[in-house]
C-alpha cells in the first residue's frame, strides 16, 4: 500500500504564534518534523501550509511544500486539500503528522503505517503510557481511552478522547498526533460538519468517533512533548541541543 505523509502547519496558533518558524540547533520546528517523515521513510512528505513563509522555509530547507487556503477549520481539512492539489491518485494511506512534534519516534511512525497496511484499519493513531500524574492534570495533553489495554501486538479501538480527565483508569493513555487515514475515509471524514464534542473539547478525532469512524490505537515507545506553550519550546528546545 502506498502511503503519504502530510504535515499541516500555520503560523496563527492561539498559544504560541509564529511557532512552526521557532529554530532549534538553527533549523526550524517545522523543518525538523519533515526531515523526521522522511527518516521513517514510508512515502513521499508534504508540507500544507497556509502561510507562504512556511512554504519558503520548508522549500529553502531541501523539503516540499504546498500552499493551502486559510479558511480550514483543522488540520484534517488541510491536509485534504493538500490531497487533492497533489492528485496522487495511487495513494491508498494519508499519514497526518502534527507539525510541532519535532521528537517523535521514527520507529513509532514506521510502526503506525505497518499496522495500517496489516490490519486494513479506516483509521489509526499512537498513544503512550502515561508515567507522571502530572499529565492526567494538564489539560493541553489529550488522553485515549482504549477497549483494551496496549500492547506493541494490540491495536485495539479507541473509545474516547478528552483533555480533562475525571477518573484515571489502566486502559487511558498519553494520545500523539498523529493519524494515518484509509484514503476513503479521510474524504468522508472532511465531509461530515464539525461535531459539538469536536468544538467544545478542541479534538477533531470526535468528529471521526461521533460519526462512527472508528479509531484504532497502536502503542508508541516513546511520548514526545508538543509544543504548545513557550515552556514547552523551552524544554524541547534544551533537549535537541542537548542531543547535538
Amino acid at each position: 500500500m502506498k502511503t503519504l505523509v502530510i504535515i499541516p502547519s500555520r503560523l496563527s496558533a492561539s498559544r504560541l504564534p509564529g511557532k512552526p518558524l521557532l529554530k532549534i540547533n538553527g533549523l526550524s520546528i517545522i523543518s525538523h518534523v519533515y526531515k523526521k517523515a522522511q527518516e521513517a521513510n514510508i512515502g513521499e512528505v508534504f508540507v500544507a501550509a497556509e502561510d507562504q513563509e512556511i512554504i519558503e522555509d520548508v522549500r529553502k530547507n531541501g523539503g516540499e511544500a504546498i500552499l493551502t487556503s486559510n479558511n480550514h477549520k483543522t488540520g484534517t481539512d488541510r491536509i485534504y486539500e493538500a490531497l487533492v492539489k497533489l492528485g496522487s491518485k495511487d495513494a491508498e494511506l494519508v499519514m497526518n503528522l502534527q507539525g510541532d512534534e519535532p521528537l517523535m519516534n521514527v520507529e513509532d511512525i514506521q510502526n503506525l503505517n505497518s499496522n495500517m497496511i496489516k490490519t486494513k484499519r479506516d483509521l489509526g493513531t499512537l498513544a503512550a503510557k502515561i508515567n507522571d500524574k502530572k499529565v492526567f492534570e494538564n489539560n493541553n495533553i489529550v488522553k485515549v481511552i482504549t477497549e483494551e489495554s496496549l500492547d506493541h501486538s494490540k491495536f485495539p479501538r479507541a473509545l474516547n478522547f478528552m483533555r480533562k480527565l475525571d477518573n484515571e483508569n489502566s486502559q487511558t493513555y498519553h494520545h500523539l498526533g498523529i493519524y494515518c487515514y484509509n484514503v476513503e475515509i479521510l474524504k468522508k471524514f472532511i465531509s461530515f460538519k464539525q461535531s459539538e464534542n469536536e468544538i467544545k473539547n478542541r479534538l477533531e478525532q470526535l468528529r471521526a468517533l461521533d460519526n462512527n469512524i472508528n479509531i484504532n490505537v497502536a502503542l508508541a515507545k516513546s511520548s514526545p512533548i508538543g509544543v504548545d506553550t513557550e515552556e514547552d519550546f523551552m524544554a524541547i528546545k534544551k533537549i535537541m541541543e542537548y542531543k547535538s
